[in-house]
């Protein structure tokens, strides 16, 4: 399978560069992954397209302030980390640059010495293995000292760093926000559940597959990191008890998807669990867990658009693409949303 396969042509103008004022007056374009035939919605309208008893899974992860910028100890020269994951004991992955800089032994300070990163592993694409050392509460400094990690297509300033969190977030550790989640509120919440859906959370923290783009030409040759999630007791309940009575499972955004998946190609239910997961989905993919999904639009030649098109069909998808861009919908993490469902 070719990554040419899944490329489409983006205007610069469209990505979007700032959140809305707003966040569920995002637009929403509504494709059934059945027929391939979309409609151009707004997201507050996401009330309509459910049904009682349908089971939405949100990602509860919160994003940490994990881009920091700081100086080499020996020479000044400044040096930026991106805090990917923690490995153990105040050990951390982290992406580096400009990598070339660094050696085992470097020392980067950040602040007034309120943190100190010692290199003590060298990996490939700029991957590092630093020990933190510091006084006091690590996220106390990271929330002082970082800046949220945002991709590199954003170049406008963040000034509400919640803005870049949803609103249930809750359980530290992820270097991305999984963005489907931003477009929902309190209000929209409580009002899905007075209607009778049911909603319920997964973990998974967002590590470096995020920011890693595809560059095999045969997308099979691709390695996709791990990244941490959690299932509850409790989600595992309602997500089995949906199946036995043949309700809908929506996973909103692909983080929540690869969660689902991973649990249900793993074990053929759901069960309370945690590990690691690095799930490819690409088309020829047989989904085992979600039957729709609410998402962003995605990268270019990303495995994210290849998760989608596994779900809707290739074709679909990029049909769709090319309607929301004639129709001029913002892209990727600030922008708009999609519901591809079954009906």
């Amino acid at each position: 399978m070719n990554i040419n396969e899944f490329d489409y042509n983006l205007p610069e103008e469209l990505i979007a560069q700032t959140p809305l004022k707003n966040r569920s007056a995002s637009r929403m374009l509504v494709l059934n992954k059945t027929t391939g035939e979309s409609k151009d919605d707004v997201f507050i309208s996401l009330p309509n397209y459910l049904k009682k008893g349908d089971v939405l899974v949100i990602n509860d992860t919160k994003v940490i302030p994990a881009r920091l910028i700081g100086t080499k100890e020996e020479t000044g020269a400044t040096i930026e980390l991106l805090l990917l994951k923690e490995l153990e004991d105040n050990k951390w992955e982290c992406l580096s640059r400009p990598a070339k800089r660094l050696q085992v032994g470097t020392k980067i300070v950040f602040g007034a010495n309120d943190l100190v990163a010692e290199v003590i592993e060298k990996k490939d694409e700029g991957i590092v293995h630093v020990k933190l050392l510091y006084e006091g509460i690590l996220m106390e400094i990271l929330d002082k000292l970082g800046e949220m990690p945002l991709p590199p297509y954003i170049k406008e300033k963040l000034n509400d760093k919640d803005r870049y969190q949803t609103v249930y977030a809750k359980n530290l550790g992820s270097a991305a926000a999984p963005t489907a989640g931003l477009h929902f509120t309190n209000e929209l919440l409580n009002e899905l559940k007075q209607v009778g859906i049911i909603i319920t959370n997964v973990t998974l923290h967002v590590g470096l597959g995020t920011f890693r783009p595809v560059e095999e030409e045969n997308i099979l040759d691709h390695k996709m990191h791990s990244e941490y999630y959690e299932m509850s007791e409790e989600t595992a309940v309602i997500l089995n008890k949906a199946k036995e009575e043949k309700r809908r499972i929506i996973a909103v955004g692909t983080t929540s998807t690869r969660v689902l998946e991973t649990i249900a190609s793993k074990y053929n239910s759901f069960k309370a669990c945690s590990g690691n997961t690095d799930i490819f989905i690409y088309p020829g993919y047989e989904f085992k867990a979600i039957d729709c999904l609410i998402t962003n639009f995605h990268l270019p030649k990303s495995t994210l658009v290849m998760l989608v098109s596994a779900l809707a069909g290739r074709e679909n998808i990029l049909r769709a693409y090319e309607k929301a861009i004639d129709l001029k919908y913002r892209f990727f993490s600030f922008g708009d949303a999609m519901f591809i469902t079954n009906d």
